[in-house]
């Protein structure tokens, strides 16, 4: 038996933060949860929350029990003359891929918030051409944190309308930078696009993710940039000089897909 962890009574924003956490301290392979410590500890900490009073949310509730169905179904045998006809998929498949997209998630919103915190703590003199567009109109100075604010928008607004997800979707963050370049190159070269838009209209929380991930990519390539008309109005996204550069051969691709894989 493992020893017990000292929780200390961590805040988490969610479960899976709690798990996410619980499997990390721990150094265990996220691809072989062992359900049945994990989902003790689990149960742990929601006790000693109750202990002191701690009020969690339904979602750390509907998370305990999905945590003890998926130990039950691994504790129950499996006939091996079944398994040749109907292979079972394991039951934490999906608990595991949704700890990756989460945790993908939160590694984005990290960076952003880091480099919020060192753009509030340089003192700078920037020259005008910082500030100006390509056309050179005059435009509000607009950083990926915004952006970030539009996508948090965006996935709580899904909450309250049905979102279509496809069975066995394949989408990745590769798939959605070729969709943003396609999307880029048949638009005019000054014409803005609605990042907004661009979110509201993927079917899964997955492809919107992903698209997320895959604006984050083209910015840091400078083929595209933010910019905003009015002050807390929309996020749009333009095309940069630099956008044939980034993709003026296929070995950007090549190597996006290779980071992706």
């Amino acid at each position: 038996m493992t020893a017990p962890l000292n929780f200390h009574l961590e805040h988490y924003d969610g479960p899976l933060d709690l798990l996410l956490d619980l499997i990390r301290k721990q150094e265990i392979n996220i691809y072989d949860i062992p359900i049945a410590q994990i989902t003790a500890q689990y149960l742990e900490y929601m006790q000693r929350a109750l202990e002191m009073d701690v009020e969690l949310s339904a979602e750390f509730i509907y998370m305990a029990a999905t945590l003890i169905h998926i130990k039950s179904k691994m504790l129950l045998p499996r006939d091996p003359e079944l398994d040749k006809l109907l292979p079972e998929e394991d039951p934490r498949k999906e608990l595991v891929d949704r700890l990756l997209e989460h945790e993908r998630f939160k590694s984005a919103a990290e960076m952003l918030h880091q480099k919020r915190v060192i753009e509030e703590a340089v003192w700078s003199n920037p020259q005008i051409e910082q500030f100006l567009a390509e056309d050179n109109n005059p435009g509000l100075a607009v950083t990926l944190f915004d952006l970030v604010k539009t996508f948090q928008v965006v996935l709580e607004r899904t909450k309250s309308r049905p979102i279509y997800e496809i069975d066995k979707e394949d989408v990745s963050v590769p798939d959605m930078i070729r969709y943003l370049r396609n999307v880029f190159e048949n638009e005019s070269r000054s014409e803005t696009i609605s990042a907004r838009g661009l979110f509201e209209r993927q079917r899964s929380r997955r492809a919107m993710i992903c698209l997320f991930l895959a604006v984050l990519e083209m910015v840091k390539l400078q083929a595209i940039g933010l910019v905003q008309n009015d002050s807390f109005g929309e996020i749009g996204l333009k095309r940069l000089k630099g956008f044939e550069s980034a993709f003026g051969s296929e070995q950007t691709m090549t190597v996006i897909d290779e980071g992706y894989h």
